[in-house]
């Protein structure tokens, strides 16, 4: 397992990040810690998760995965093993994560309150990563429209100078070491980026969706985290499990995320099964497994400082730890990108 650098932060964090949003729903407490001790025994030192999780979110099971990762680290010990990233959900309606049943917002007070119920929930003094799981700012999020030219300015957004400003005095009280965003856009990073010139923290990561299904961040956020290392953290890299063919026609597996919770739609768009058929074909030919191939070729840009990844089970992890195996050749890559030419990003 290689580390590679963490920003600009001197933090050494493994080429695989452990997601684990399916911990407290379709994940019990005795499989997270196992896929934990599994990924640790790969050399994996890098652990997300955000006050929002287990997924879908839902008021029950609201802070259960950092409760599961909490109790791990009092069973296992050795909280410097590992570098712990979590989040504070932006905007929303959803009416369980403040008191009162408030509008969630990225605000000084309700940031320092979803801190203090982190570090609570996963008993420890400090969160190596803290990051804003969406804007406060409404747009397009999480392959609604694929854009954000529909992007609305509303008068009470809470500038990210505020947002920051409150970071850096968390930074400063040592209850988080550094700062990242996640589903942004190039403007967002820009302006964070330019709050760190007058003193405020310095984002370290951007935590996007990057898949064979959605390059997008390609398209202007690859520039600003190369020159600015400022890396992606990719999740969805098997696009919520739809590279793996398992849904293609409709179909929907018992014990599926999509079959159980129906949330798949990102991943049923128009031209999505053509692409997927054509990246399954791709690895079936190399004799590559199609998973490993679809993770290793996101761990493999040069962008990227972290691949995200999550299983339901130990043998759907142990999989994909094998894609650290896998090369993506130069001959491999241009006919991944023959067929990305063809179906391009049809699932932003």
């Amino acid at each position: 397992m290689k580390k590679r650098e963490l920003g600009r932060t001197g933090i050494m964090v493994s080429e695989i990040c452990l997601g684990t949003m399916t911990f407290g729903q379709q994940n019990t407490e005795a499989q997270g810690h196992a896929q934990l001790d599994l990924a640790l025994d790969h050399g994996v030192n890098f652990i997300d998760t955000a006050e929002l999780y287990s997924i879908p979110p839902r008021a029950e099971t609201y802070g259960a995965t950092e409760t599961i990762i909490g109790s791990w680290l009092r069973a296992r010990g050795g909280r410097d093993r590992v570098i712990l990233a979590s989040k504070v959900v932006g905007r929303s309606n959803m009416p369980w994560f403040r008191p009162g049943g408030e509008e969630t917002r990225l605000s000084p007070r309700q940031i320092r309150y979803a801190i203090e119920g982190s570090l609570r929930r996963l008993g420890t003094d400090y969160i190596d990563l803290y990051q804003m799981h969406w804007p406060d700012r409404r747009i397009g999020l999480f392959g609604e429209d694929g854009t954000t030219f529909g992007a609305k300015v509303e008068a009470d957004e809470v500038p990210i100078a505020e947002t920051l400003g409150v970071l850096g005095d968390l930074v400063n009280e040592g209850k988080i070491r550094h700062v990242g965003v996640s589903n942004e856009t190039p403007w967002g990073v820009s302006q964070y980026l330019d709050c760190a010139k007058t003193g405020a923290p310095r984002v370290a990561s951007i935590q996007n969706a990057y898949n064979l299904l959605n390059r997008t961040f390609e398209m202007g956020l690859a520039e600003i985290a190369m020159r600015e290392k400022v890396g992606l953290l990719a999740y969805s890299p098997l696009a919520q499990g739809y590279l793996t063919g398992k849904y293609l026609d409709g179909a929907r597996p018992a014990g599926a995320r999509t079959t159980l919770f129906n949330r798949g739609q990102r991943y049923e768009k128009p031209g999505v099964d053509v692409a997927i058929r054509a990246y399954l074909e791709l690895a079936r030919a190399e004799g590559i497994d199609p998973v490993q191939m679809a993770i290793a070729f996101v761990t493999s840009r040069p962008f990227v400082t972290s691949n995200i990844i999550g299983a339901t089970s130990i043998e759907q992890l142990t999989t994909i730890m094998g894609s650290l195996r896998v090369e993506i050749t130069p001959e491999l890559e241009a006919r991944i990108n023959a067929i990305h030419q063809l179906h391009s990003n049809p699932a932003p």
